[in-house]
């Protein structure tokens, strides 16, 4: 799929396997997101750009290349999108946080606001939006446009699974935004859910229903 990059690592597909399995435990589904999120952040991040510095090893002087610009903002959507994160942050511990309270409403599908918190000068930074699913396209296109509204305009997606619908009416939304995802399952249900899938992200990371 165009500007959608699947990350078909072994240790990733592996990982992703295991979480799909409904007998996963609760601390091993959060553990293997965790885990994954820091392997996606590795691909999402390959062509940071460098600058040149001037450092002292033990023995000599060098030049040696550092990450140029300002920090990284990771930009979670709650509650799923924690799990990934803790993942990249352990990847990019300098990186700032951004958090974009969204649930998707039960009988609409369409996603609802309610929690809103991202650092200054967004406009400035490459931001990676993390969300485990991207099913319907809704939350992801909320979010996003969200963080456009508030300044961002160097913009990434990161997810562990995406459906083929929410794909193109992501990308019919926000055309610019890039896609970096595990795997691109068959489709949606009736329900809105990704099939195969996982199941709820959320509710699997955290134990509840």
């Amino acid at each position: 799929m165009q500007d959608v990059t699947v990350v078909d690592h072994p240790l990733v597909r592996h990982k992703l396997t295991l979480m799909r399995k409904k007998d996963t435990s609760t601390n091993s589904f959060r553990q293997l997101l965790k885990e994954i999120g820091g392997l996606l952040c590795y691909e999402i991040t390959r062509d940071l750009p460098l600058q040149t510095v001037e450092i002292e090893t033990p023995l000599m002087p060098m030049s040696a290349p550092a990450i140029a610009g300002k920090k990284l903002v990771f930009a979670a959507i709650l509650r799923s999108g924690m799990g990934m994160l803790e993942g990249m942050l352990e990847l990019v511990p300098a990186a700032r946080v951004a958090h974009v309270g969204l649930y998707r409403d039960p009988e609409t599908l369409g996603s609802v606001e309610y929690y809103f918190k991202a650092p200054t000068a967004l406009g400035d930074r490459l931001v990676i939006v993390v969300d485990p699913m991207l099913a319907t396209g809704n939350t992801a296109i909320a979010a996003v446009q969200r963080l456009k509204d508030a300044g961002a305009r160097d913009i990434r997606m990161a997810c562990l699974l995406a459906a083929p619908e929410g794909v193109e009416k992501f990308h019919a939304a926000h055309p610019d935004v890039r896609v970096w995802t595990a795997a691109v399952d068959e489709r949606l249900n009736d329900h809105g859910y990704i099939v195969p899938g996982l199941g709820d992200a959320g509710d699997r990371m955290y134990g509840t229903k």
